[in-house]
């Protein structure tokens, strides 16, 4: 072996090793100046790459460092069926990540091919790419953009809030570039560091006071809500006997009637039964209302093609009123491939792959975000309003309302029981930035665990933690008027991108341009010297 090819394994081990950290950033360590630091080691790493291929190399194992230890709760989803061997899900994790990695690798990558030698050019066009990339991510065959890197703004709450005016892509971009500052402050242009940071700080000043719960804008709600979550194992959901003992563990946690109207919300895949034929087990729900309670719970539907007659089968969430009847549903539109559904089935299916959801047929997508109505709840003057996303559906930045209909608030039922230890944490993180994002409450209601009610800033209002039986009795945050990002969707991210890569182009145009500086002998030995 060649000392370049040692060097090149060394220098991919280090940056692997950096990737790792920085997964320490997201939740559930949420240890976010680690991923800050890794990340500028990343930016440095990529900026003085000789080639791109070892930029490319350095963002590739950096990315897959990050995603194999932050997404090591798929390998668990595995052991909750019996089809395949549960070796698989490492197998998966793995394979995933070997994919997932190529987005920021090709963000180092275009990075040093527009701005290398240039470290503050580098800073804004990495930021710029990185961004486009989580966006690509967030899109391409089906997309999968679970935990940006906007998101470790979490623990920095004042910053956070900008997800308001440029979305969680834009705070990715944001992060990156407070990272390559950092590692190109730290070498040698510290003047400049010092003056960019100074002036992104100012520009978030703004947001520490809404980051602080002090806008009180928006009115008090008067709905009440009740958020059921029973603390069920997803090996506990579908034997008989199971069925049954769950169906009393949700009576009894849904409580009794009271005099002031009640909006229960249990999670997804509540109910086994399937609600549209059985006019027994609506009455049976209906039982545990009162005259003007509303039940929000997930099931699943079955709906007769019209053409052939066969059933079509969709993850779907049901709103039922006192009486029994179904005032609407919502089908879940963005699957979860391999959870809900086996891509490639007759290609895949021979060689012993199956979907991890109990089941032989697949889930069929519904038509996308909607706003149904509450009868009953809110003023008289502004009725109350729902958006429905099931699980992951969260997840994706500015898909998760109908722009055309604003709700009130997102119900997001959710089934983490087969997410691992990180999974849940890592999911309730994503759901509180679309909660600032669009200026809406967010409400999680889960198996096992985290159930939570988000206020529109995206903070905890209440929650019910893993492994634990409870409900959170409380009334609803009103929502904020719509915010920047609400109106603008994704254009607003692209926005701040295009001005990130527009001012890393002029000052690499600059760089290009500007004579190389004359420098006497010693001047040149203390340069090689750096």
């Amino acid at each position: 072996m060649t000392a370049s090819r040692r060097r090149a394994i060394r220098q991919g081990f280090f940056v692997f090793v950096a990737g790792a950290v920085s997964a320490v950033g997201f939740a559930p360590l949420d240890l976010w100046p680690l991923a800050f630091l890794a990340l500028a080691l990343l930016a440095d790493r990529a900026a003085r790459a000789a080639t791109w291929r070892s930029a490319l190399a350095a963002g590739w194992w950096f990315g897959f460092g990050q995603f194999l230890v932050a997404l090591n709760w798929i390998a668990t989803a595995f052991t909750y069926q019996q089809k395949m061997p549960a070796s698989l899900g490492w197998l998966a994790v793995i394979l995933l990540s070997a994919y997932l990695a190529s987005f920021p690798a090709l963000s180092a990558a275009s990075a040093w091919g527009i701005a290398r030698e240039k470290p503050l050019a580098f800073a804004f066009v990495f930021s710029a790419a990185w961004m486009l990339f989580e966006w690509l991510r967030a899109v391409l065959f089906t997309g999968f953009p679970w935990n940006p890197m906007g998101v470790v703004w979490l623990g920095v709450p004042w910053v956070a809030q900008g997800a308001r005016w440029v979305g969680t892509y834009g705070l990715s971009a944001v992060a990156v570039l407070v990272a390559s500052l950092i590692a190109f402050g730290v070498r040698a242009h510290w003047r400049a560091t010092a003056v960019l940071s100074l002036g992104l700080a100012l520009l978030f000043v703004p947001f520490a006071r809404t980051a602080s719960g002090r806008d009180a804008r928006a009115p008090k709600s008067t709905i009440l809500v009740r958020v059921v979550q029973p603390d069920i194992a997803q090996d506990e959901k579908y034997g008989p006997a199971e069925a049954e003992r769950n169906e009393r563990l949700y009576a009894k946690l849904s409580g009794t009637p009271t005099s002031t109207p009640r909006l229960l919300l249990w999670p997804e895949a509540a109910t086994l039964r399937f609600l549209e034929w059985e006019p027994s087990a609506r009455a049976k729900l209906a039982s545990l209302l009162g005259p003007r309670d509303l039940l929000l719970l997930g099931g699943e539907s079955a709906i007769p093609d019209s053409k052939s007659g066969e059933l079509i089968y969709h993850n779907s969430v049901f709103a039922l009123d006192s009486r029994g009847a179904l005032l609407w549903r919502y089908d879940k539109a963005h699957l979860v491939p391999f959870g809900e559904y086996l891509p490639l089935r007759r290609f895949l299916e021979p060689l012993g792959l199956a979907r991890l959801v109990p089941g032989d047929g697949d889930f069929t997508p519904g038509s996308g975000a909607r706003t149904f109505p509450l009868a009953g709840f809110g003023l008289a003057s502004r009725p109350a309003s729902v958006g429905v996303q099931i699980c992951y559906e969260i997840i994706f930045s500015g898909r998760v309302i109908d722009e055309k209909h604003r709700p009130s608030f997102l119900f997001n039922p959710s089934n983490d029981a087969w997410f691992g230890a990180w999974g849940p944490p890592q999911h309730l993180a994503q759901a509180r930035l679309r909660a600032i994002e669009e200026g809406l409450p967010v409400i999680r209601a889960t198996p096992n665990g985290i159930s939570a009610l988000i206020d529109p800033r995206g903070h905890l209002v209440a929650t019910v933690p893993r492994h634990h039986a409870g409900v959170i009795d409380a009334y609803l945050p009103a929502p904020l008027p719509p915010t920047a990002f609400s109106t603008l969707g994704l254009w607003a991210s692209a926005l701040l991108g295009l001005t990130f890569g527009t001012t890393g182009l002029v000052a690499a145009a600059i760089g290009r341009r500007r004579p190389p500086p004359r420098h006497e002998p010693a001047d040149r030995q203390r340069l090689a010297a750096i």
